[in-house]
């Protein structure tokens, strides 16, 4: 029996074939009997990784009461309910119902990211037991088991390999390399980074060409896949900015109002008043005191955000994550698919000793060929294509593309629209650079139909094809003529590959007019070099004329003697729209980071021509250098480095981490499983809608449906409005608290009967704040929204201005309850009709505030003092108004609201009189919107 402890701690990819046998006691030839599988599934358990069980939904819905301010109100229930007064418990209680639903609903979603990864990795496997070949659940798998693959396969657990036959395996959401690996059987360094160790396949990836066989070195929660749902399973889930801010707030107005109701309580005692009426005091005092209106504006807010978001391509799953992306002070991108096109695009040719640029992106046959060293157009699609006199003159660039086309399984389609490559994306780049000029792949075929084909073998590093030299048709001389080959009995092998294989074999090159001539190797490294240091991945591409009666290919005949064509470098091209997101974020004081699996040359290369720089330096790490780096050293690699490339799962992690350690707000976007911990980890995980897995779907806060950074500037844009408009919220709401309260405490020191009733708080907080703060979240964003920069992660809710101005309109607001209910009930003795007044005219001076604050309110102000003005579309202002108005007509005049709420009813005098003694509210909003102008 192999000790359980030692398989879990080894690494694999630098061990010997007879060593893999030994610690594995395993046979190669006949496989593991059911014997020892059996005793190996007792002992290691079942290849499945274990989701981690969601919480009751009783447990999570009794959990939306665990917050201070909630406390106080059910505490103030209960009082109520203890003196009889069962309306008044009943409607504080609804109160404190409604916030829980809110918050229940938020929240119903449970994660199920552990849930979706399992189902990742869940397949059947072909193994070989018994010395016979069995099909069976990956599930059912142990370590020792000999596992076959093939085409199309999914690898059911981590294993070694033994044996490939072209093989190539898409590791793309495990490593986040987006083309497929080419496997082999070599031993690595142990400190090898995990996208290079070409010689394990791991659990979840795709076999995309070619055979293989391996032996399971890990299964389950020991898979890599598996030590990132660990990773997953160790992060909880972060509070953002928002509810952080909400919290610190909660707790801190908790302590002053138990503070000033226990002082308040206490003077009242002393001033001979009953315990009864004292509890009554107490309580309207911390009803006027908490905004129970508040969470449900804020949902609202955040929910308006939500929608606007949706509409430019940004799905939110989680509310609070709206404003987190607006606060967000830096933005970790991957690379692939978000910043680039994810589309292998030719962008440079070398041909005949000449150099050729390349137009255009992605698959489209849509661009030019130029001749760089003239700057003139040499090569135009067109639609007389093959029959452009010019072209027949560029013979060596047009055998180069004819290669690259012929040598070539893969093929080009239009799938709703859009040009997508069938097969290999560097294949596909070939063929779209051939369109360019005309070629087409089923006119070159049929034309030059395939004899044999040697596949591309890692190995060999090339792939070569034989074809037919018989011309049929009306094509037959325009392709005679550009093929340099007038000889029809002769037969054609087209190779590709590495420069490094291809070049030894070739001792003659072709000139710009189809010449044979000596090969310059100097010039062509000199020309490969400068290729890769624009991070092109470049590939060879050559000929050699054979004998018509020449019917199969083998390695031997590519020895020598082949005819070096040219030269094509291609590369995953940045977005345009996604460079001038980038500049927008930069203007914005974002820091844009590249965090990708790819190669650093490739990533640097990008990131130069997106202007992804930190004083005018695209400074790269790779993960091999971050492993060798102490906390210290992290932090300082972290502010410093703008790519970070060939990164492991963990390790991006630990960037995040390393980057919210400095107080930075982090966004992280991804689309792999390996992406899924730090998604989960960063204050806002977004996934991508079109290549994201479902796993880092379900760990993210946000998916882009179109896979687009551009889309991510949009939703940063929405966040800050978002953020101003809770800021608008705040500076309407809070007030009105601050009013009542200090209503209430001066009423009890001056030993005056109270003039606001905690019923009519609940009403002035709840029905009334909500309808005329709910149009705040509708409105527009400031066209200089992203030219300021992001706001400090530690600045408290309640910052200084914003303070300054509550405080202001909160003693505004004292004025008007105090002054109105004593002058009121001094002179008509009515006590119900005092403190109706008191309220009515209370909302008067609200509707002026809100007014004030709003953009549409702003513009009629400067229209009236003659200022040129847009007066935007604000119809949920209006709305918000007059819906107001009509509410607390109901609330004065309707009999029955006047039972509820010990109200009276006004005549006209008495409504003009609140009306105009809420007038000055524009005076003084005038006032603090100078202190303040930002607000």
């Amino acid at each position: 029996m192999i000790a359980k402890e030692n398989i879990e701690s080894l690494q694999w990819h630098d061990r010997s074939v007879q060593q893999l046998t030994e610690q594995l006691a395993t046979d190669l030839m006949s496989g593991l009997t059911s014997t020892e599988v059996k005793q190996r599934q007792e002992q290691f358990g079942a290849n499945e990784l274990k989701s981690k069980p969601l919480k009751n939904p009783i447990i999570r819905f009794l959990e939306q009461f665990n917050q201070p301010l909630l406390y106080i109100l059910l505490a103030a229930g209960t009082i109520k309910a203890f003196l009889g007064q069962w309306v008044n418990a009943w409607v504080i209680w609804g109160v404190t119902l409604i916030n829980a639903i809110i918050g229940f609903i938020q929240e119903a979603k449970a994660e199920s990211a552990i849930a979706a990864l399992a189902s990742a990795v869940q397949t059947e496997a072909t193994v070989r037991r018994n010395n016979q070949k069995v099909r069976v659940s990956s599930t059912e798998l142990v370590p020792g088991d000999l596992v076959l693959l093939a085409s199309g396969d999914k690898v059911p657990a981590d294993l070694r390999l033994i044996e490939v036959k072209n093989l190539q395996i898409n590791e793309s959401a495990l490593t986040g390399e987006s083309v497929a690996v080419e496997k082999t059987t070599q031993i690595f360094a142990s400190d090898t980074p995990l996208a290079e160790r070409s010689n394990m396949a791991y659990a979840g990836s795709f076999v995309t060409s070619g055979q293989g066989r391996g032996i399971v070195v890990a299964i389950a929660e020991g898979t890599e896949t598996g030590r990132i749902s660990q990773l997953m399973e160790r992060q909880t889930n972060l509070s953002t900015p928002l509810t952080r801010k909400f919290d610190k707030f909660s707790r801190t107005l908790l302590y002053i109002i138990l503070g000033v109701a226990a002082f308040t309580f206490a003077i009242g005692l002393g001033y001979g008043n009953t315990w009864t009426t004292m509890f009554e005091a107490t309580v309207a005092l911390a009803v006027s005191a908490i905004p129970e209106g508040l969470p449900a504006v804020v949902t609202v807010t955040l929910a308006i955000g939500v929608s606007r978001m949706a509409r430019r391509h940004a799905i939110i799953r989680k509310l609070p994550a709206v404003e987190t992306l607006g606060s967000a002070t830096v933005i970790c991108s991957d690379k692939t698919g978000t910043l680039t096109e994810n589309q292998m695009t030719v962008q440079a040719i070398y041909a005949g000793g000449q150099n050729y640029s390349v137009t255009g992106t992605g698959y489209a046959p849509e661009g030019k060929i130029i001749l760089t060293e003239t700057n003139s157009s040499a090569v135009e699609n067109n639609s007389f294509g093959l029959n452009n006199e010019h072209l027949k003159s560029e013979i060596a660039l047009l055998e180069c593309l004819k290669a690259g086309l012929l040598c070539n399984d893969s093929h080009l389609e239009v799938k709703q629209g859009e040009w997508v490559v069938v097969g290999d994306p560097t294949e596909g780049a070939l063929i779209a650079a051939a369109n360019k000029v005309g070629f087409t792949q089923v006119d070159l075929e049929e034309a030059m139909p395939r004899v044999d084909v040697i596949p591309f073998e890692s190995d060999y590093q090339y792939m070569a094809t034989l074809h037919d030299k018989e011309l049929p048709g009306e094509i037959v001389p325009t392709l005679a003529e550009v093929g340099n080959d007038r000889n029809s009995s002769l037969k054609t092998i087209y190779v590709k590959g590495s420069v490094e294989a291809i070049l030894p074999r070739c001792q003659q090159m072709l000139d710009t007019k189809g010449n044979f001539e000596t090969l310059h190797s100097e010039r062509i490294h000199a020309e490969v070099e400068q290729m890769a240091q624009r991070g092109l991945r470049v590939l060879a591409l050559a000929k050699k004329s054979v004998s018509a009666s020449k019917n199969s290919l083998a390695h031997s005949d590519l020895e020598t003697q082949l005819v070096f064509v040219g030269l094509q470098g291609m590369i995953d091209p940045p977005r345009q729209e996604a460079i001038r997101a980038v500049r927008a974020c930069q203007s914005a004081g974002i820091q844009v980071k590249m965090i990708t699996g790819d190669h650093a040359v490739t990533a640097r290369a990008i990131a130069s021509s997106m202007g992804l720089q930190r004083q005018g330096e695209v400074l790269a790490f790779t993960g091999q250098e971050l492993t060798q780096m102490n906390e210290r050293e992290l932090a300082n690699a972290v502010e410093d480095g703008v790519v970070f490339a060939r990164v492991a799962p963990e390790q991006k992690l630990r960037l995040v981490e390393a980057l919210q350690s400095r107080g930075e707000v982090v966004a992280m976007t991804g689309d792999g499983v390996n992406d899924a911990p730090a998604l989960k980890q960063a204050d806002i995980g977004i996934a991508m809608g079109k290549a994201g897995t479902e796993v880092a779907k379900e760990a993210a806060d946000m998916i882009l449906t179109d896979d687009n950074f551009a889309s991510l500037e949009a939703a940063v844009e929405e966040g800050r409005t978002v953020y101003r408009n809770l800021l608008k919220a705040i500076a309407f709401i809070l007030p009105v608290n601050g009013g009542e309260s200090m209503t209430i405490v001066i009423s009890v020191l001056l030993g005056r009967t109270l003039p606001i009733l905690s019923l009519q708080v609940l009403w002035l907080n709840m029905i009334n704040s909500i309808a005329m703060t709910v149009p705040l979240a509708f409105e527009p964003k400031s066209q200089r929204v992203m030219e300021q920069p992001p706001r400090k992660p530690n600045e408290p809710l309640l910052n200084r201005k914003l303070l300054v101005r509550i405080i202001i309109i909160s003693l505004f607001n004292w004025l008007l309850i105090f002054g109105v209910f004593e002058w009121i009930e001094s002179t008509t003795g009515n006590l119900n009709l005092a403190r109706t007044m008191a309220i009515q005219a209370l909302v008067a001076g609200r509707i002026f505030y809100l007014l004030s604050i709003s953009q549409l309110g702003i513009a009629l102000f400067q229209r009236i003092r003659g200022q040129a003005a847009k007066i935007n579309d604000a119809p949920a202002i209006v709305i918000g108004i007059v819906g107001t108005i009509i509410l607390q007509i109901i609330f004065s005049q309707w009999s029955l609201m006047n039972t509820l709420f010990s109200t009276a009813p006004l005549n006209l005098n008495q409504w003009l009189i609140c009306l105009l003694v809420g007038l000055p509210m524009i005076l003084v909003a005038t006032l603090v919107n100078r202190l303040d102008p930002q607000s």
